[in-house]
């Protein structure tokens, strides 16, 4: 299934002593680049974040944000480092003692110190896996936010594609008469000035003109890129890569069709082109 990188999912969960909630938001990038902010208590937990985001997806940027409320009322949630706080309070009275300061320590600056407060082993613990527990929630709830956003993607490329196909057989069809005009405008100029006709030298032109205006080559190249395309859509998820690829081959057999031209039908057809690749381009941009 065609995955789309873009899209948002927010998770929640309220229990006795404390709420969690999950902020994921992802967008388009060329590898897999996660990123995390937590609570400095959760820290421990990117490794497995990390894992647990491996397995739902392949490319795009993330970023994933924890908030950790305890409860008001909780009087776990919450404890003071003693053996932090005895360190700090011998430090204060050593340098007191050395540069003659008289002053008191604040509380409140300590209750600041990283570390000072913590929450409980056994909490912490408990709540981390109710954070993965969670995280796991609300990644399938972005995977499939990012499968919906794909399969109108998926409708949008394909799209274009019958419009490229459509314009490829309009083309094709009219080849015939746009040889066969470029071979009556040249006789008609030459009868216009009055110049001899050379039937050996008109018709060495006229083999000039077929090959250089003959851009069968560029449609049957151009087909089969179009073909690759929905090949490559119909395998599935990350495929964002290849296909953005392929867009520049289709761009690339589109200008040589363009340079050329002969006719404005022909040109036409080539900016026509133009416009559904590029409009392709940047959606498959989109795709994981």
């Amino acid at each position: 299934m065609i995955c789309s990188m873009t899209a948002f999912s927010r998770k929640e969960q309220h229990q006795e002593g404390y709420s969690l909630a999950w902020e994921i938001r992802s967008v388009n990038h060329r590898y897999l680049e996660p990123g995390f902010k937590l609570p400095d208590t959760f820290n421990f937990l990117e490794p497995q974040l990390r894992d647990q985001l491996k397995r739902h997806v392949a490319r795009g940027k993330f970023d994933c944000l924890l908030k950790y409320q305890p409860a008001t009322h909780s009087e776990a949630g919450l404890s003071l480092d003693r053996e932090m706080l005895g360190e700090l309070l011998r430090i204060d009275t050593v340098l007191r003692v050395e540069t003659q300061n008289l002053g008191t320590i604040n509380p409140l600056e300590l209750m600041q110190w990283p570390g000072m407060l913590r929450q409980a082993e056994t909490d912490k613990q408990m709540v981390g896996a109710a954070a993965c527990a969670l995280f796991e929630a609300a990644l399938q709830e972005l995977v499939n936010t990012r499968q919906r956003e794909g399969a109108e993607l998926l409708g949008f490329i394909d799209q274009r594609l019958d419009g490229i196909d459509l314009q490829l057989d309009k083309l094709r069809g009219r080849l015939p008469e746009i040889l066969a005009m470029q071979r009556q405008r040249l006789v008609t100029k030459l009868e216009e000035i009055g110049a001899e006709l050379d039937r050996d030298r008109l018709e060495q032109e006229l083999v000039y003109i077929a090959q250089k205006a003959d851009v069968n080559e560029e449609l049957d190249r151009l087909a089969t890129h179009v073909g690759e395309v929905r090949r490559t859509l119909d395998q599935g998820k990350s495929c964002g890569r290849r296909l953005d690829f392929l867009m520049q081959e289709l761009n690339r057999e589109a200008n040589t069709l363009s340079s050329k031209s002969l006719t404005s039908d022909t040109t036409l057809v080539a900016v026509e082109l133009k416009v559904l690749i590029e409009q392709m381009r940047e959606q498959v941009q989109n795709i994981e």
